[in-house]
């Protein structure tokens, strides 16, 4: 796997978003960001999540796409539930996945993050082929950018957002990056490059 200067990752498929726009000059990536989606919501396989990113939902598709459809907003990645990795948006962009959000101090996380979306929800485990793909997706993009450290989404966003969920394995990353490790002591869901 490998991501080219523009910021189009080599293994993934490409179905290009809409929903987003150029980073400030000399911004560098120094996070990703882990979250979980499924569309209609607990539902798997389908194609709303592409929909929703490239501004094609259907408002009348599920209860409250009506909603969705109003949104503007993508992430850099998706890992779907049998592993395939889909790209929205080359890294050297922004994506509009965080919203309001706060990391070290620091606001509007979108400015200086990946976003990388995985199918899922807050009720179930993710798949052992999710996992292999987001390991060797975190391997690259620490080899292209100055990847500081890994969040879910709710570590950015407390008390607005919940993914990547309780059934997200921390350890289970950590155990496989040894260069990820706690940002604080007793802080196992965020990881440090």
């Amino acid at each position: 796997m490998r991501i080219d200067e523009l910021g189009y990752c080599d293994a993934a498929r490409q179905v290009a978003s809409p929903n987003c726009d150029a980073r400030q000059p000399g911004e560098v990536i120094r996070l990703v960001v882990v979250h979980n989606i499924s569309l209609p919501p607990g539902q798997f396989g389908g194609d709303d999540i592409e929909q929703l990113f490239t501004n094609r939902i259907d408002p009348a598709a599920a209860p409250g796409y009506d909603e969705l459809a109003r949104l503007r907003v993508s992430a850099h990645f998706l890992i779907r539930r049998d592993g395939e990795l889909v790209q929205f948006v080359p890294t050297a962009a922004r994506a509009w996945h965080a919203g309001a959000s706060l990391w070290c101090g620091r606001e509007r996380c979108n400015d200086f993050s990946v976003g990388i979306e995985l199918e899922g929800s807050d009720f179930v485990p993710f798949e052992p082929a999710q996992y292999q793909r987001l390991l060797d997706l975190l391997v690259t993009l620490a080899e292209r950018h100055p990847i500081e450290a890994i969040v879910g989404h709710s570590e950015i966003a407390p008390g607005r957002k919940t993914d990547p969920g309780p059934f997200f394995d921390w350890s289970r990353v950590h155990a496989a990056l040894p260069q990820l490790r706690p940002a604080n002591p007793g802080e196992s869901a965020t990881a440090r490059l």
